[in-house]
């Protein structure tokens, strides 16, 4: 009994639905900051790293250190996941990975509140927020994925669908339609979160907080 218990909780957890939320969020954030944070992506850090490498190699420090910031939250953000993963991996009561989401949204919310005057702490905050995501959502009914970043999925995904137009087997066409799902799904997230993000301002990253919070909801009954 407690095997099936534990096997139905390992599938909730990697749901294409709740995957899907993640993705929404993932995108929404990175459109957010983009948008009313100094045009600084929260997750997308490659294009952080190819701007401040620009910035230094044009002598423009200031604006270098703008971009190399969030890089460093992100790995920070990492290493938090991390080592929140590996003290509550055990826990009876609460399980480690509603730990991540509760603490995700308490940060975008107080984000919420940053003026522009503080940009680099609100993009680096969602930064951090980003990388607990992607550190601690890793699978998708049992596919690697990222629910913050395209680039591993678009690799995934097409490979997949590259083996199904040789091979015909259909779990690597399943498996495709799933990769590109979340990057439609995070594409949407990333639509809204620009538009949302120009017509309300900094407050608009509480739309990432609801739905975190839906996702805590989701694993909190899986829990029980």
């Amino acid at each position: 009994m407690i095997n099936e218990k534990e096997r139905i909780k390992i599938q909730t957890s990697e749901t294409f639905l709740l995957s899907s939320l993640l993705a929404l969020s993932g995108g929404f954030q990175d459109a957010y900051t983009y948008n009313v944070r100094d045009k600084v992506f929260s997750n997308a850090q490659t294009g952080n790293v190819v701007l401040m490498s620009q910035h230094l190699m044009q002598g423009e420090w200031q604006q270098a250190l703008h971009y190399l910031f969030p890089v460093l939250a992100f790995a920070f953000g990492v290493l938090v996941a991390e080592q929140i993963g590996h003290k509550y991996k055990g826990a009876k009561r609460i399980h480690w990975r509603q730990i991540i989401v509760a603490l995700e949204i308490v940060l975008l919310f107080v984000v919420g509140f940053i003026p522009q005057e503080y940009n680099m702490l609100a993009t680096m905050l969602v930064s951090f927020t980003c990388a607990m995501q992607v550190q601690t959502f890793r699978k998708v009914n049992g596919y690697g994925y990222a629910s913050t970043m395209c680039i591993g999925n678009l690799r995934s995904g097409t490979e997949s669908l590259s083996v199904f137009f040789r091979e015909r087997e259909h779990s690597a066409l399943r498996k495709a339609l799933h990769y590109y799902g979340i990057i439609f799904i995070f594409a949407i997230g990333a639509g809204l979160g620009g538009v949302l993000s120009l017509q309300i301002g900094v407050q608009a990253i509480w739309g990432s907080c609801i739905l975190l919070v839906i996702v805590c909801l989701m694993m909190i009954r899986e829990h029980r």
